[in-house]
């Protein structure tokens, strides 16, 4: 079971791309007057039948031919359901999927987010040919990393490439501090 939502956002964000996403949007709200975690992953994909969304929060239902269970979304599901939360996915062929995940924010069973910027990183330098918008909220402030501007910055130069690796691990990490105050979430 995994034990940081990041882990969580890093299987879904990883299934988007298999689906053949150009697009993936990740955003995460923390807000303590509501005492709520919201996660939400939006992708452009090749999407999912009515049939096939519902299927997907079965622990014992999978679309890969190497492992018998897919545990993931289920486990996420759970997760967030038991902290007083709620979870959904939408999605439709040919157009995308949504996967919306709402934890208590303070509930005792809730997993820490965990590293989320070492998770957006990762996302970022091993799928080249994805884009990414990475929200971050925390009350009333917010920041927003989108890799299409960084392509247009960075014209040729790959992600992957140390020092932009580098780069990136800075710029979430200094605007998260910003954001959130160094608050552990």
């Amino acid at each position: 079971m995994m034990t940081e939502i990041s882990l969580n956002i890093l299987d879904v964000a990883e299934n988007s791309t298999r689906a053949g996403a150009s697009l993936v949007t990740i955003s995460v709200a923390a807000d303590t007057a509501a005492d709520l975690l919201t996660v939400i992953i939006k992708d452009d994909g090749c999407g999912m039948t009515k049939e096939q969304a519902e299927q997907v929060t079965d622990p014992f239902f999978t679309t890969r031919k190497t492992r018998k269970v897919g545990l993931g979304i289920p486990f996420y599901k759970y997760a967030a359901e038991s902290t007083g939360g709620s979870f959904s996915i939408e999605s439709e062929q040919g157009k995308g999927t949504v996967v919306t995940a709402v934890f208590g924010l303070s509930h005792i069973d809730r997993m820490p987010l965990g590293d989320i910027n070492s998770t957006i990183e990762t996302l970022i330098t091993c799928h080249p040919d994805t884009d990414f918008l990475y929200i971050y909220r925390y009350n009333d402030s917010s920041f927003e990393l989108d890799t299409r501007s960084f392509r247009e910055i960075l014209g040729g130069i790959p992600f992957d490439t140390p020092e932009v690796r580098t780069y990136i691990k800075e710029y979430l990490s200094e605007n998260k501090s910003e954001t959130d105050g160094g608050a552990a979430i």
